[in-house]
């Protein structure tokens, strides 16, 4: 059960106290004068599409100093976020686009609107039925703007490929088109790999890049491949298991593991046999175990 409030209105007397207000305030004072006619001329330079990769970098490091623990470098890195998202504003305040107001303002509304068990009428008893209530407040959006309205829209093409795998595989879920259970989606995970199995047995697999192989045949496997670590993906949304930040676990621990066996070889790893290779690599797995909690 919600219960339903007044959509919040902005004290100027409280806000001009408010901590959180003071110090945001400072930082577009920082960005106005980086952004001044006699300010930094590397932040002068800059445009919508040159900042639009530091904030996805940014936003990137701010994810990894989350998944790390490191709450001071969470801080610093989620600072470094809203510089961009204010340097953004600025500079499309500059040439006449928008400005910082118009897009906080236009958020505000929209997370009014897509609550309404908040600042509505509904009422809902879990969060799933948020989630329900926010897609399809989200379809009847994009059909008033005449956008695509599928069940399975919006989801950023730019994304990561797992983590819009996992968008995209919800978004299908919260439609309806879903299996009763995880066990279909792992069935189906099977069923991939089982394919996968059948497009191999056309590519030589003796040599690495599968040398020699037609055209025909390289396109399948990798149609195959891509619908395997699809349906892994989505066995993963099914087991509520975020596939891109499991991912790049799997691939932190994959660097210690490597650096481990680096260090523990005593040669370079071209005068090394694969047999020493992989037992230094038990040993840094067994060591890696052995100190977990």
């Amino acid at each position: 059960m919600s219960v339903r409030t007044a959509p919040p209105t902005v004290d100027p007397h409280a806000a001009a106290a408010d901590p959180r207000a003071v110090a945001f305030a400072r930082l577009l004072a920082v960005v106005d004068r980086l952004r001044a006619p006699d300010g930094c001329p590397w932040d002068l330079k800059q445009t919508l599409s040159s900042m639009a990769p530091h904030l996805v970098e940014e936003a990137h490091e701010a994810v990894e100093a989350i998944e790390r623990g490191h709450l001071a470098q969470t801080a610093e890195e989620c600072g470094d976020v809203l510089m961009v998202v204010a340097l953004l504003c600025r500079i499309a305040q500059d040439a006449g686009q928008f400005d910082l107001a118009a897009a906080a303002h236009g958020i505000s509304e929209k997370l009014i609107r897509r609550h309404p068990h908040l600042f509505g009428e509904v009422q809902v008893d879990s969060a799933d039925q948020v989630v329900q209530n926010w897609e399809a407040i989200k379809k009847v959006e994009r059909e008033e703007k005449q956008e695509d309205s599928s069940a399975i829209a919006g989801v950023p093409v730019a994304l990561p490929a797992l983590q819009r795998a996992h968008r995209v595989g919800g978004k299908a879920v919260s439609a309806g088109f879903r299996w009763a259970d995880p066990r279909g989606a792992l069935a189906k995970l099977r069923e991939e790999q089982g394919e996968l199995e059948v497009a191999l047995q056309d590519v030589d697999l003796s040599k690495d890049g599968m040398p020699g192989a037609a055209v025909e045949a390289r396109a399948r496997v990798e149609h195959e491949l891509g619908d395997v670590l699809l349906a892994a993906a989505f066995l993963a949304r099914y087991l509520d298991v975020d596939a891109e930040r499991i991912t790049r676990e799997a691939v932190r621990r994959f660097e210690g593991r490597f650096r481990a066996m680096e260090s523990s070889l005593g040669v370079p790893m071209k005068d090394a046999t694969l047999d020493r290779m992989m037992a230094a690599w038990q040993a840094a797995k067994s060591a890696e175990k052995g100190a977990a909690p």
